[in-house]
């Protein structure tokens, strides 16, 4: 297992957010027994002057170097991690023409090589395992040129055109042929992966089961009044409109509420019209399990897209270790949740596994699902990430010494 190892993760993301990541809850829980350092995603000079405006929130003042770019970060874990914030970057997205693109992205990821570079030399780290989260646009310019031993690719969702920039997409795969290693977050995605890199494997989602646990679902309650059936998470291109206009108007006398971040507005354009749904705004991750256990059901209604074969959705463990039925359409090969949740082929399988679950609910099954999901926990999950990296750490060691 790695143990004392010091670990950089190159994220795509924020630490803070309206959703649980699963990078995060990883990182927290090797934070442990290794040093962490979790690189968020760099801002730009766009997002100080809009920050300074107050159109958005940046840590301006670490951005610039006015405060320490390094805090320590208490996890829920009960460990410390150490959060690295970058100096601003040029904004290029808006950027057309590939070879100015590249120039400036050059620029970027030179800046970002130079302060990787400077934070090994003053916390003089050695054996450094560099993790790549979702990000080889500033993973690739520093592969195995930074002084580290192990090089990382953390891939936990898919890439296509629909949202990911045409350089992100030609970055990756350069990166996944030559980082020491893949790790993947579902079966569909580690299938991929491997046809570009032999050392790739999977270590699927997981739930925070002691949070969640909590919060079990009172069936005692659930039988009393209106049925409520909920979804937590952004509501993007992956949302199926046409399945939840026909539910929610198959079902009037049952409230249909979703809470998250509107990433598409015609979902609620065209769902407001009844009477029986109700939107509400991303909430803390902390907040989640309590709504979720005054839900008679959790649904996930994602479109059967390519893009989407490659999810292991983070809530249906989260909907399970609270006790809730689970519906989804089968967007996804996720057949090892078939015992414990109902999987839709169309719409009218929806609407009937729907119905089936609600009113066929009972004390067992809410126990059965919470004893399955406490197997996926982000504890369990992280054992096998460590023991994927302890053993490439191992491997590349070696490797270097038979050289």
């Amino acid at each position: 297992m790695t143990k004392n190892k010091n670990i950089i993760c190159i994220s795509f993301t924020t630490w803070q957010g309206e959703y649980t990541k699963s990078t995060v809850q990883l990182l927290s829980i090797l934070a442990r027994d290794n040093n962490i350092f979790f690189i968020e995603y760099p801002r730009t000079y766009k997002d100080i002057i809009n920050s300074i405006l107050g159109k958005r929130k940046a840590p301006v003042k670490r951005m610039l170097g006015l405060k320490k770019r390094i805090s320590h970060i208490s996890t829920s874990y009960k460990s410390i991690v150490k959060h690295v914030i970058m100096p601003p970057m040029l904004p290029i997205n808006f950027v057309k023409t590939k070879r100015l693109f590249k120039i400036l992205n050059k620029i970027n990821t030179s800046i970002y090589k130079r302060q990787l570079q400077k934070l090994i030399k003053k916390h003089q780290l050695s054996d450094t395992i560099i993790i790549s989260a979702y990000n080889p646009v500033y993973g690739l310019p520093v592969l195995g040129k930074i002084g580290q031993t192990l090089d990382v690719y953390y891939c936990y969702d898919g890439m296509d055109n629909l949202r990911n920039h045409w350089m992100t997409i030609e970055l990756e795969k350069v990166y996944c042929e030559g980082v020491d290693g893949i790790i993947c977050s579902s079966t569909f995605l580690q299938n991929q992966k491997i046809k570009l890199n032999k050392n790739t494997f999977v270590v699927r989602n997981g739930v925070n089961f002691n949070l969640f646990s909590k919060a079990k679902k009172n069936f005692s309650n659930s039988k009393k009044g209106l049925k409520k059936v909920g979804y937590i998470g952004s509501i993007d291109y992956r949302f199926d409109i046409e399945l939840m206009e026909y539910i929610i108007n198959l079902y009037p006398e049952i409230i249909f509420e979703f809470t998250g971040s509107i990433l598409r507005n015609e979902v609620v354009k065209k769902l407001k019209q009844f009477d029986n749904v109700e939107f509400l705004p991303a909430i803390s991750p902390h907040d989640v399990p309590k709504i979720l256990a005054s839900y008679d059901a959790g649904i996930i209604p994602y479109n059967n897209l390519e893009i989407n074969k490659g999810i292991y959705p983070l809530k249906v463990n989260e909907y399970l270790a609270v006790g809730l039925p689970v519906i989804m359409t089968n967007f996804a090969p996720l057949q090892e949740f078939e015992p414990v949740i109902s999987i839709s082929k169309n719409k009218n399988e929806f609407a009937a596994n729907l119905y089936n679950e609600i009113t066929n609910d009972s004390e067992d099954l809410i126990n059965r699902r919470i004893e399955f999901a406490k197997n996926n926990s982000w504890k369990n999950r992280s054992q096998k990430f460590e023991r994927i990296l302890s053993e490439l750490f191992i491997n590349k060691k070696n490797k270097i010494y038979d050289s």
